[in-house]
């Protein structure tokens, strides 16, 4: 069977691109869709159908510019209510790409339209399951997303619905069926997810925890349940694009694609209050940054911070990138819907600094000098990394305020004594040093190795535990 995984790992996301006898389809595309187009034209072939696993929280879907610019049908499983032209599935629908079945599960649990597609080659085999966030490799959908946009769906209702689901849908299926997920380890939207992007279903049965046959529907949703933390704010703006609609990437681009002199830019800054966003490495944004602006690199989860930490999705947005980055960082931005972008420092940071304006910095220190100063001069140590890690391992007296929960922490960070800050490996710590000196603390440092580099030093660190949740 002609079947492709697409995997974007900034975003730990997976489409899959199927293709029988010139006839195509996209399963849960991006927001950028030409390369599904490329694709397509590769082999001669027509997109005939975007199929929908749910409503996507963590990301805007690419469905309707994909409609529209190659006339495919969208499809979508049982219940679901876009507010534009699909073709909602009925349950144990079948549909024919060339040679190719693929039939229509309606798996409800982590979402209610939540749907699982069979695919079945030229010669009628059972080959796999796109399953979308109802089963990941070890791990399941989170059940706790959609009552942020329905209330009565309550997240002890759909584990509910999940577990039948998972039971009378999925695991009835035959063993050497591969699984082909939405997402891998470092989405939002599980737990616990594998490093893997696929694998039989058998052996899933044999690993996944929430796969385990003796387990009762009360024992599913207690295990499930625990270790949740809450869900990024921007997912339920997510939920509410990809169900009502949004504007087409190409006229998001051109917005954001204005170049802008320094004078200019500083004037767009004053008179719009736009954010400043910094997509530069977080070494580049130490040594020089524009006053005031937040550094998320684009060399990191770019398009997930961004969605943590900037509450307005509406929000307008200047960029300051690296030269030929800012299309990139544009339409990072579109996958989580910030489609405001308004313009990017033509040049980057260098014409800032050719045009002789103010400019910030960011004290770093190594983790050596770091070691020195925690035994000598004892200072405050704040962890910015998830509770998860923290609980794990840290150095034993350093706070913890998890960077998604700055803005709400910040009367805890000292502005007459001196303090140090620390993440995994320096990206986050950057963000938060960026925001903190946005919002006038000038009186600490940055470890530019994080604990990573923390760990090979004497410094003091606690125990470690094996986390129960990576979320």
């Amino acid at each position: 069977m002609k079947i492709e995984q697409i995997y974007t790992g900034c975003l730990a996301h997976a489409a899959y691109y199927l293709e029988s006898n010139g006839e195509a389809a996209i399963f849960d595309p991006l927001r950028e869709v030409q390369p599904y187009i490329d694709r397509a034209k590769k082999d001669n072939a027509r997109i005939k159908y975007v199929f929908e696993t749910h409503f996507h929280a963590d990301f805007v879907s690419g469905h309707l510019d994909l409609r529209k610019k190659t006339g495919a049908q969208i499809v979508f499983g049982p219940t679901a209510k876009p507010g534009y032209d699909a073709l909602v599935a009925e349950d144990n629908q079948v549909f024919e790409i060339g040679e190719y079945k693929v039939k229509v599960l309606h798996t409800p649990g982590h979402t209610m339209e939540s749907t699982t597609y069979l695919l079945i080659d030229e010669k009628g085999k059972e080959h796999g399951i796109i399953t979308g966030d109802t089963l990941f490799i070890g791990d399941v959908g989170r059940p706790d997303l959609a009552q942020h946009v329905v209330s009565e769906l309550t997240e002890e209702k759909l584990a509910g619905y999940l577990y039948d689901s998972l039971r009378n849908k999925i695991m009835p299926l035959a063993d050497d069926l591969i699984v082909y997920p939405n997402h891998g380890a470092g989405s939002a939207c599980g737990k616990m997810m594998s490093k893997e992007t696929t694998d039989t279903l058998g052996h899933q049965k044999e690993v996944n925890y929430a796969l385990r046959a003796d387990m009762t529907k009360e024992e599913f949703i207690k295990e499930l349940l625990t270790g949740l933390t809450p869900p990024p704010a921007y997912f339920p703006k997510n939920v509410m694009m990809n169900i009502q609609g949004y504007e087409s990437l190409d006229a998001v681009m051109e917005r954001g694609t204005q170049a802008l002199t320094p004078e200019a830019f500083e004037a767009a800054a004053n008179e719009t209050g736009a954010l400043m966003l910094d997509t530069r490495g977080p070494e580049d944004f130490a040594k020089g940054h524009v006053p005031n602006s937040i550094n998320i690199g684009l060399d990191g989860n770019f398009a997930q911070w961004v969605g943590e930490m900037v509450p307005d999705i509406k929000q307008e947005i200047l960029l300051i990138t690296y030269p030929d980055k800012e299309k990139e960082a544009i339409t990072r931005l579109s996958r989580v819907g910030y489609d405001h972008a308004i313009g990017f420092l033509k040049g980057g940071f260098n014409s800032w600094k050719i045009a002789k304006k103010e400019f910030g910095m960011i004290n770093r220190i190594s983790s050596q000098e770091f070691a020195e100063m925690y035994t000598t001069t004892k200072p405050l140590v704040v962890d910015i990394r998830k509770k998860s890690e923290y609980d794990s391992e840290h150095v034993v007296g350093a706070q913890n305020i998890p960077l998604n929960e700055i803005n709400e922490h910040l009367a805890e960070f000292p502005k007459d004594t001196p303090f140090v800050i620390y993440c995994a490996g320096g990206y986050r710590s950057m963000i938060a040093a960026s925001i903190l000196k946005q919002r006038g603390w000038d009186n600490f440092s940055d470890v530019v190795e994080g604990f990573d580099g923390i760990s090979n030093t004497a410094v003091d660190r606690t125990d470690y535990v094996c986390p129960t949740t990576l979320l």
